[in-house]
């Protein structure tokens, strides 16, 4: 754990500082899930900590309930009366090769098309899998991301290493910062009950871990608005992480839109995007661009693989990472199973997430960027030493939600929140909504 919080303090400019850790108990795992997600947690809010110091002369305390991180690390949400769609297309996931393993994901609809131009129109798993077995891993997963979708070979983490993929994350840091623009600083318009309040957050991220940066950002007083294009939708994960934002939808081929768009980032301060490395520059909204149109933005970008080396533009997801990493091999042998082990929850996600929150914590006050990337928190992860094999499942709790939050879907209770900052509370003005439920600009 200490080792984990200190790389993390290191990447973002913080103090060394001892952080307390209550509670007990660890998701079951061959690595230190639950140290990983109470150490980004931690790390968090340990930024608004210097933030609220650097304004008002004050450190507040901070702390990390274990069990409830651990929690939050899966799903914070429990419905009332309703039911989370389920989080996984029906043909996504594992499957054996000639020669190994590889995952399919498959979630969006233009990924399984990719997949299945590769591999046939398949109605269910077996046939996917009886298709799947015809061919050699490494070959299936070039077909498949060469036609548009995603695949990850599984690969240990000795061959991770070997690969040029692996060689260009090594070579990364874990939070890539740009330096001050020279713009001057927006004086702060926060409290110690809402730090972040007045600030303008413009999130073009999807699925988790940008999604759990904004989420993250508004629960401090941002105003988080989400812009989706027309038809995205990812309900598995919608009551999860749009909590206390306003979502709209804009498409950035419509030149209508684009001038909606330009106008909302004009008035950003924080912008957050999980784009491939090149897909914003290919929408005509390059680094250059973005500054151009906003100096002064804060601007904090993921991608899955890295931003260098052969991949860098590559579609990846979690999951793939896992497979890619050595990770899920690693689990296949320390839970002695015969196929990939993932991790118990999409870790390397939500802990991007929270580093992603921190590092635009960081930069408030001075501008700059910040690039971050799942490959390359997976190698903190995996450099960080062995997991457990408690019995601590995320499906075990009996907390009941601070409140109970009406949502479109039906009520639900929200776990308490695993951070404590002394006097500034997590808390969310708006429950959870559906994508594109509202106009976009700025409240």
């Amino acid at each position: 754990m200490t080792d984990l919080l200190t790389s993390i303090q290191t990447a973002l400019g913080l103090p060394h500082t001892p952080i307390p850790f209550t509670s007990s108990g660890a998701l079951p795992s061959a690595f230190a899930v639950t140290d990983l997600a109470c150490a980004s947690i931690a790390a968090a809010g340990q930024a608004v900590s210097e933030l609220l110091q650097q304004h008002t002369g004050r450190l507040p305390g901070v702390e990390v309930d274990r069990r409830l991180a651990s929690f939050w690390f899966a799903t914070s949400i429990r419905p009332i009366g309703w039911s989370v769609p389920p989080l996984w297309d029906p043909i996504a996931g594992d499957y054996a090769t000639k020669d190994g393993w590889i995952r399919l994901h498959t979630n969006a609809p233009h990924h399984r098309a990719a997949a299945e131009s590769v591999l046939g129109t398949c109605a269910d798993r077996a046939a996917m899998a009886s298709n799947v077995a015809q061919w050699a891993s490494s070959g299936l997963e070039q077909a498949v991301v060469d036609a548009g979708g995603c695949a990850a070979e599984m690969r240990t983490w000795a061959q991770w290493q070997q690969h040029p993929q692996g060689m260009a994350v090594n070579t990364e840091p874990l939070i890539q910062f740009s330096g001050d623009q020279g713009q001057p600083a927006k004086p702060w318009q926060g409290s110690v009950a809402q730090p972040l309040a007045g600030l303008k957050v413009l999130d073009l991220t999807r699925v988790l871990a940008g999604p759990v940066a904004s989420r993250f950002l508004a629960g401090l007083g941002a105003d988080v608005l989400r812009i989706d294009p027309p038809t995205w939708n990812e309900p598995g994960v919608v009551p999860e992480i749009t909590l206390g934002k306003r979502c709209a939808r804009l498409d950035l081929h419509n030149n209508d839109d684009r001038a909606v768009f330009e106008t909302l980032l004009k008035e950003a301060d924080i912008l957050l995007h999980g784009y491939r490395a090149d897909a914003l520059e290919r929408m005509g909204y390059g680094a250059a661009e973005r500054r151009r149109l906003a100096p002064g933005l804060i601007d904090v970008s993921l991608n899955a693989y890295g931003w260098s080396g052969p991949w860098q533009n590559r579609r990846g997801f979690d999951s793939l990472v896992q497979m890619s990493s050595g990770i899920a091999e690693a689990g296949m042998h320390w839970k002695n199973a015969d196929k990939p082990t993932p991790l118990p929850v999409q870790a390397l996600d939500h802990a991007t997430g929270y580093l992603m929150a921190a590092a635009a914590i960081r930069l408030l006050g001075r501008g700059g960027s910040a690039r971050l990337s799942l490959a390359r928190t997976a190698k903190l992860l995996i450099e960080n030493g062995p997991g457990t094999a408690e019995a601590l499942r995320a499906e075990d709790d009996n907390d009941q939600g601070l409140v109970v939050e009406q949502t479109p879907w039906g009520p639900a209770h929200r776990l308490h929140v695993p951070l404590r900052i002394i006097g500034t509370p997590l808390q969310w003005a708006l429950p959870a909504t559906e994508l594109g439920s509202h106009r976009a600009q700025w409240g």
